[in-house]
């Protein structure tokens, strides 16, 4: 039999319509998942259409899943960090909503400090356990939509639960009429979507989420979770890894709409941004994300990365202001003492910092040479250069003019006097057998001997 789509607008067979399929034993995937190796990457050769919604936008969990890996913020920090992801997010919310935790007095004091900032953006949600007593509590503190756990593959569902598929999906559903009776919007989150029976399971529970959303008047937000970070961007990877394939899964056999859509990853393999960034193409309106991608394991999807990467998809920034970046590493280094690595891409110490004298040499001539872009408009962070072995003469140069602020006939050269004094007194220390880089204490004090206290910072 065939009917109309309301995704193609196509006639299409009704044989795409999934049941569920309640096996006796767990499918773990051995295939790919072995566990005594590397998981594996098989392909099926179907290939299914970039599809773009109309409006993009991110999510955060750096106050849930975020907090979980790290000492727990105080009060005054998550409001502080609420501030900053709200001044990111510019005007038209990019950064839409963030989730909290509501179980400690802490909690719900950090919830109702940021509430009363009064602030459009990011929208505060919740995440909390699937019970009546969790919705109410939700609900009297005015939070319009929570997140509850809805663990997807059979590692979770036999393993963990100790259930069938067809009573974790019955004990779920049961857990979104709760929501609706309190009056809250769920978010589910499809824990271990990678590792799931896409078409056994979790096609079948999300149609169920779908007519019961429908039947009820109330939204239903999607969430599907690469956990582990199985996922895979490329293109015709088999299911359950392939990222196009679960969001076109999602949009196409259960026809969860793009805004109602959203993708969260871990970094395991290195995956969670371009992941991410695949999830966006083929339909997800909302990435999740937390700062710094402080996450669980090898963390979350970086924030400040999915910032850069809306930029470069859409063109335009849309009102986010991304020197509120630097800001916030600032904030995480100094005031909340997290130690960021520093070649981490847009907030390390040395992103945009270098060593190689033959690099620098490029910089003195013209930045753009060997910066990724202007990171001193973007981000508030100048292209520097670290003075050491390697650096050679373009390479002082170069850092007395920036740190100096030297511009036009002030601008020295690598063949001005100074310079190269400097790079004498830089070769007879590391002659001496020093092996560490020259701190901008010791290069301000050495220059102003040299200039007879032309440059003198004292």
């Amino acid at each position: 039999m065939f009917e109309i789509s309301n995704k193609s607008n196509l006639l299409e067979e009704d044989n795409y319509k999934y049941s569920l399929q309640d096996v006796s034993e767990p499918n773990l995937f051995r295939d790919f998942y072995s566990y005594t190796d590397i998981p594996k990457v098989a392909f099926n050769h179907r290939r299914v259409p970039i599809d773009m919604p109309k409006e993009i936008w991110i999510t955060d969990t750096s106050l849930r899943d975020g907090q979980q890996s790290v000492e727990p913020y105080s009060v005054e920090q998550i409001v502080q960090l609420y501030k900053y992801m709200s001044k990111l997010g510019g005007p038209f919310g990019i950064i839409r909503q963030t989730e909290f935790f509501v179980y400690s007095k802490k909690d719900r004091k950090a919830l109702e400090k940021c509430q009363e900032l009064g602030l459009k953006f990011p929208e505060i949600t919740t995440w909390i356990r699937a019970n009546k007593e969790d919705f109410k509590l939700v609900k009297d503190l005015g939070i319009r939509e929570t997140g509850i756990l809805v663990s997807c593959s059979d590692y979770h569902i036999f393993k963990k639960l100790k259930m069938t598929r067809r009573q974790a999906m019955d004990t779920y559903l049961a857990a979104v009429a709760e929501a609706f009776e309190a009056g809250v919007m769920p978010r589910c989150h499809l824990e271990d979507v990678t590792r799931a029976d896409f078409y056994g399971f979790v096609v079948p529970f999300v149609n169920e989420l779908m007519k019961m959303s429908r039947d009820a008047g109330i939204p239903v937000r999607i969430r599907a979770c690469d956990t582990m970070g199985y996922g895979i961007p490329y293109t015709e990877a088999a299911l359950p890894r392939s990222v196009p394939g679960i969001i076109y899964g999602l949009r196409h056999f259960s026809e969860v709409p793009s805004e109602m859509l959203e993708w969260h990853g871990h970094n395991d393999f290195y995956k969670a941004v371009t992941n991410a960034s695949t999830a966006w193409l083929y339909g997800a309106s909302a990435v999740n994300c937390s700062l710094l991608g402080i996450g669980e394991r090898t963390g979350n999807i970086p924030l400040e990365a999915m910032i850069m990467e809306y930029a470069s998809l859409r063109g335009s920034f849309d009102g986010m202001d991304p020197t509120v970046i630097t800001e916030i590493a600032d904030y995480f280094k100094h005031e909340m003492g997290y130690t960021i690595p520093p070649m981490t891409p847009f907030v390390g110490r040395n992103f945009n910092v270098t060593r190689a004298g033959i690099h620098a040499d490029g910089l003195l001539k013209d930045e753009e040479i060997y910066n990724i872009f202007d990171t001193d408009k973007i981000l508030n962070r100048p292209v520097s250069v670290l003075i050491g072995k390697a650096s050679g003469l373009a390479g002082i140069a170069y850092w007395i003019n920036q740190n100096y602020s030297l511009k036009g006939d002030d601008m020295v050269d690598k063949k001005s006097e100074l310079v190269v004094k400097l790079k004498e007194w830089i070769d007879k220390e590391y002659e001496d057998g020093r092996q560490t880089t020259l701190s901008n204490d010791e290069l301000e004090e050495k220059i102003s001997e040299l200039s007879g206290g032309k440059y003198d910072r004292t």
